[in-house]
């Protein structure tokens, strides 16, 4: 399995909006920068965090992204379904029913790594790389 790029750099951007404790807003051209990624390519990420209520958007000469007060309890789950959707990681192509023993483990084991994806914050992150 693997995520996608964008993914990433919206974990990366989340983390470093956080780290960055800024009282105003930071730029996509600064954010961008800081991650070696096209301004534009990261505004649609931008774009899907915003709408999830996982960042806010000030427009105008002193616009730019900030986190929302609430931003600690976003989870790297959260993130990800942001980006990628909540689309399941597998789906059993082989018609054996509920009952199909691969469907059953593979469920499990998702279910395991989304458990710990949403117990994992980027509020973590930032305590840990302050200790």
């Amino acid at each position: 399995m693997k995520f996608t790029k964008a993914t990433n750099y919206a974990l990366h951007t989340m983390l470093y909006l956080a780290q960055s404790n800024s009282s105003k807003p930071v730029g996509v051209q600064t954010l961008a920068e800081k991650q070696n990624v096209s301004p534009t390519y990261l505004s649609k990420i931008l774009t899907k965090l915003v709408k999830e209520g996982m960042v806010t958007s000030v427009s105008g000469a002193n616009g730019g992204y900030s986190l929302p007060r609430d931003w600690e309890s976003v989870s790297f789950l959260d993130i990800i379904f942001a980006i990628e959707g909540k689309s399941t990681l597998f789906e059993c192509e082989v018609e054996h029913g509920p009952h199909c023993p691969i469907q059953k483990g593979m469920v499990r084991s998702v279910e395991k790594m989304e458990e710990e994806l949403r117990n994992q914050t980027i509020a973590d992150l930032v305590e840990t790389s302050n200790e």
